[in-house]
């Protein structure tokens, strides 16, 4: 990924954050919840498909331990958002950014306070397993309250 000048945003970056935009003025613009999910199904659908075989179970996760939140895109990437809008988990691809692992992450409405430190990111490298899978709806479980 080359940069853009000294200390520039790479065209990745630069894409990102157009997609961020748009996700904005479409929230601003009342974009129904059936849009959200359509948006994050869309993402899903185009990622390689090692990492989209995760990011769906992700998916399946995340909407059968917590119900209430709701599927979004978030600078492009599968998110799903509280009642108020903010996004709690998300699912970053590593063809996305060009990172050698995918990320599962928790923004700061997560409930994953615990003590002075926590994680707020996992790696994940390869298939999920059922021990992973367990891991994964516990966290989304805590970070929903």
């Amino acid at each position: 990924m080359a940069k853009h000048g000294s200390g520039g945003f790479t065209d990745v970056e630069r894409a990102a954050m157009r997609e961020r935009a748009a996700e904005l003025r479409a929230e601003k613009g009342g974009k129904k919840a059936a849009a959200g999910l359509d948006d994050l199904l869309k993402s899903i659908q185009a990622m390689p498909d090692d990492q989209r075989v995760i990011a769906e179970r992700v998916h399946v996760i995340v909407t059968e331990v917590a119900p209430g939140l709701r599927p979004k895109t978030w600078y492009g990437q599968p998110a799903w958002a509280n009642a108020d809008g903010k996004v709690v988990v998300f699912f970053q691809s590593a063809a996305k950014y060009g990172t050698r692992y995918n990320s599962l992450g928790f923004d700061e409405a997560a409930q994953l306070d615990q003590g002075v430190m926590w994680p707020t990111s996992y790696a994940i490298t390869g298939p999920l397993g059922v021990a992973e899978e367990k891991q994964i709806a516990d966290l989304v479980r805590k970070a929903a309250g």
